[in-house]
């Protein structure tokens, strides 16, 4: 099979004789504990309709509610977990899931990263390029699926014929980008083709050093910082950059992982306090673990957890500029829901103690990408279909991707055995 083509075949559910699979429409989550906010949550049945929230129905003793679904839609007992708004991941690289992280840092700035670290003709980068773009693609969205991500924002170009049918993750279509100032061409051409519902992204700050600290300053004098300007990064900034990006109503991505990994620093939960416009990412498995990794991260840094969960949650969808409703679980929002295990914390207390093996449900616009064993045997067979079971350090899960071949495939280009975010996979 071509490259190009790597999962053409297999991305919508279909049964064993190639037909396509019509799922149930209609969906009724019972008994779960269903998160109101950061801090609350209600034991609650979830009613979703064509992928979005129909109604969330306290379970309160009361009278019964009247559903306004088709009598025929699947019912899934969740009693004893905690469902969550399904997680935005606000800045990653897919096509780097595969990859061990590279470098020997602290540098001063980001090129210093890039310039030691790529080697195209060696061992490791030589065989992990030689794994085709879109194997590695899907690999980074199976990479953020397994740690409870719906939506994630892909630094790069979007690949219409890989993310816009049957992909593990939604990922945002609507938004311009350069990569840096110095690897970034024409930004100002970028940041012209953004509006106002559209962001501008483009990695800046990288560094610790006066050149970094002063690229802020740089892009406002351009004439390209104001409320669509969403900034990677932004580790060199100082207080006049601070106050400068929140003057401007800009956004900031903060990626704390992989700003200690290369920078040897990060931002302070002093900064992210303050500004009110602030998402969290991954950024990729170069350099960092997945968005689980960094909201453990930001809690040992001193982050309070209400505040990581708007990070991935809410404050994400505005820094993205989501218009579905994401990141907040309520009636007519699209139904992106996590399921764990309820601890009987607070959803932010929950969230920041998650870790991957937790994760047991993920649902994108009602559908099931992701399922525990357990969770596989309460759906009805129908949403079994499309889905292919995945082994990831000994936690399985049935992912909607298909596995089977992406292994199949990769293995012919990588020696040994295939790490995602330095995880051993099987299938």
């Amino acid at each position: 099979m071509p490259p190009d083509t790597v999962v053409a075949d297999q991305r919508r559910p279909v049964h064993a004789d190639g037909s396509e699979t019509r799922t149930r429409c209609s969906l009724r989550l019972r008994g779960a504990r269903v998160t109101v906010d950061a801090h609350s949550a209600i034991v609650a049945d979830v009613e979703i309709n064509h992928g979005r929230i129909q109604s969330i129905n306290p379970s309160s003793g009361c009278a019964q509610y009247q559903s306004r679904l088709d009598p025929e839609a699947a019912e899934i007992d969740l009693a004893g977990y905690l469902l969550l708004p399904g997680l935005i991941n606000a800045h990653d690289h897919l096509e780097f899931g595969l990859f061990p992280k590279l470098g020997r840092g602290p540098y001063q700035n980001a090129e210093q990263w890039a310039e030691d670290i790529y080697r195209p003709e060696s061992s490791p980068i030589r065989e992990h390029l030689d794994v085709p773009k879109p194997l590695r693609l899907w690999w980074g969205g199976i990479r953020n699926l397994l740690c409870g991500v719906a939506t994630v924002c892909h630094h790069n170009e979007f690949r219409t014929d890989i993310f816009e049918d049957g992909f593990p993750v939604r990922v945002l279509k609507r938004y311009a980008w350069s990569h840096s100032l110095l690897f970034g061409g024409d930004i100002a051409a970028a940041f012209r083709a953004s509006d106002s519902q559209t962001p501008y992204i483009i990695h800046l700050g990288e560094g610790v050093d006066s050149a970094s600290t002063a690229e802020v300053f740089e892009i406002d004098r351009e004439g390209l910082l104001d409320a669509r300007t969403v900034i990677v990064h932004g580790v060199a900034l100082d207080d006049a950059g601070h106050d400068l990006l929140i003057r401007r109503g800009a956004a900031l991505i903060w990626c704390p992982g992989s700003n200690l990994f290369t920078l040897g620093m990060t931002l302070s939960p002093e900064r992210i306090r303050q500004n009110p416009r602030i998402a969290l990412g991954s950024d990729s498995a170069l350099t960092a673990g997945d968005l689980l990794d960094q909201i453990a991260i930001a809690s040992e840094l001193g982050v309070p957890a209400e505040q990581i969960f708007a990070l991935v949650t809410t404050r994400a969808a505005d820094v993205l500029k989501l218009q579905n409703g994401e990141g907040a679980l309520h009636a007519g929002s699209i139904a992106d829901i996590i399921a764990i295990p309820d601890s009987g914390l607070s959803p932010a207390d929950t969230l920041v103690r998650t870790t991957t093996d937790q994760i047991e449900l993920v649902l994108s616009a009602g559908i099931p990408h992701l399922l525990s064993s357990q969770m596989f045997s309460r759906f009805p067979v129908e949403f079994h279909s499309g889905l292919d079971a995945i082994s990831v350090e000994g936690t399985e899960r049935y992912v909607r991707a298909p596995v089977t071949h992406l292994l199949e495939e990769t293995k012919k280009r990588l020696i040994g055995a295939v790490r995602l975010g330095g995880k051993q996979v099987q299938a």
